[in-house]
């Protein structure tokens, strides 16, 4: 798997990816939801469907502006904590959950998502929404997630991804590589974040080669359920 970075920098991925995120913090929940056409937020309530095994505590990892965490807050009687490596958009996130009231469910903190501080099997379920192609050593990633699971805890994963059938491939690609990185530099004023997004799509292992990627960090019961005709993966695996 190739590294790629938001800027032509000598910096760690790791500190490429915190820079970007807090650049584009106040923007970020505006862009999302408008360039994934609010399709984002029926990803998220998919994925928690198949969160099926009743968990009390939940880890959403690369949380972001906590989109995933507070959505988690839907089932009953959870715990939820997230983790970014990203003050400006940790900030933002507690912003919101403010708003909705979720402070006594949600605490949001500054985390690696690679070195997670929590104790093994911690948590009955992680989730993660478009952050794990993010992380600067992936095999790393996902083993610290399987570490800080329960036994039989279910981890779900949302990633984009491409499509492969025409002409939806044409489509898709003359949009995510040129009209999003067109508005979201208009938007956020970050000349780069918005063109690393398709660019680290492309080098991100999807379907299968993920999957391997989850069997080696010891997930069993793999499961790639393509969203939206493609344009989404969502990835759902359990600690045995």
């Amino acid at each position: 798997m190739s590294k790629i970075t938001p800027y032509n920098s000598t910096e760690s991925k790791k500190k490429q990816i915190g820079k970007m995120f807090n650049n584009i913090a106040k923007n970020y929940d505006l862009l999302n939801h408008t360039l994934s056409f609010g399709m984002d937020f029926y990803w998220r309530y998919k994925a928690i469907k198949c969160i099926t095994n009743n968990p009390k505590n939940i880890l959403d990892v690369a949380t972001g502006t906590a989109d995933f965490a507070i959505s988690a807050s839907k089932l009953k009687n959870v715990n939820i904590t997230g983790i970014d490596i990203s003050g400006g958009m940790i900030e933002v996130g507690k912003r919101k959950i403010k708003n909705k009231g979720l402070e006594n469910i949600i605490q949001l903190q500054l985390g690696d998502s690679e070195n997670l501080i929590f104790e093994d099997n911690t948590f009955d379920a992680i989730t993660a929404g478009f952050g794990v192609r993010n992380f600067e050593d992936l095999n790393k990633g996902l083993s610290e997630m399987y570490r800080v699971l329960n036994k039989k805890g279910i981890v779900a994963i949302l990633e984009p991804s491409k499509p492969k059938s025409f002409p939806l491939k044409q489509f898709y690609n003359l949009y995510f590589h040129h009209a999003l990185p067109f508005f979201g530099k208009l938007i956020s004023k970050d000349n780069s974040a918005y063109t690393y997004l398709p660019n680290s799509v492309e080098a991100f292992p999807n379907g299968k080669d993920f999957i391997k990627y989850l069997n080696k960090a010891g997930f069993k019961e793999c499961k790639h359920i393509p969203l939206t005709i493609g344009i989404v993966d969502l990835y759902i695996a359990i600690k045995e």
